[in-house]
C-alpha cells in the first residue's frame, strides 16, 4: 500500500501596505494518498484578491490561481484544485480532491501576485517527491 505523506510548504508573505497580513492556519498538513488536502489562511486589511502558488523541489515557484473576496476565481483552474473564501472570517483555502504523491511540494498563499518580500516558512516538505511504502 502506497501511503502519501503530505506535508507542504504555505510561505506567509506579509505586505505592509493597508495593515494587510496573511497567516497559515497550522504548520503542517499530512494525509494519505486519495485524501482531501486543505490549506488554509487567515488574511487581515482590505483585500483585492488572495493568490496561491506551488514550488516543486528544484523548481521556480508556479502560478496556480487567485480568488477575490466575492469568489470568482482564475481561469481555467488546475485538475483537483478549488481555492475557496470566506469573507466572515477572513479566510482563504486551497483544497486539493483526491491528493496524490505529486502534489508533495511548497505551497504559498500571497495578498498580491509577487512571490517577493518578508517572508516565514510554515510548512515543509519531508518528501522530496518520494512515495513512502508500508
Amino acid at each position: 500500500m502506497t501511503i502519501l505523506c503530505v506535508l507542504l510548504l504555505l510561505l506567509m508573505i506579509k505586505k505592509e501596505t493597508l495593515a494587510q497580513t496573511i497567516t497559515p492556519l497550522v504548520d503542517k498538513t499530512l494525509k494519505s494518498e486519495g485524501e482531501k488536502v486543505t490549506l488554509s489562511c487567515k488574511y487581515d486589511g482590505a483585500v483585492n484578491n488572495l493568490h496561491w502558488y506551488r514550488q516543486y523541489q528544484g523548481s521556480k515557484p508556479e502560478f496556480l490561481t487567485y480568488i477575490y473576496p466575492h469568489g470568482a476565481t482564475s481561469q481555467p483552474l488546475p485538475d483537483r484544485l478549488m481555492p475557496k473564501v470566506d469573507k466572515t472570517n477572513n479566510l482563504v483555502s486551497l483544497e486539493i480532491s483526491d491528493a496524490k504523491v505529486t502534489d508533495s511540494a511548497l505551497y504559498y498563499c500571497a495578498l498580491m501576485p509577487t512571490m517577493t518580500g518578508n517572508s516565514t516558512t510554515l510548512y515543509k516538505n519531508l518528501l522530496n517527491n518520494k512515495t513512502l511504502s508500508s
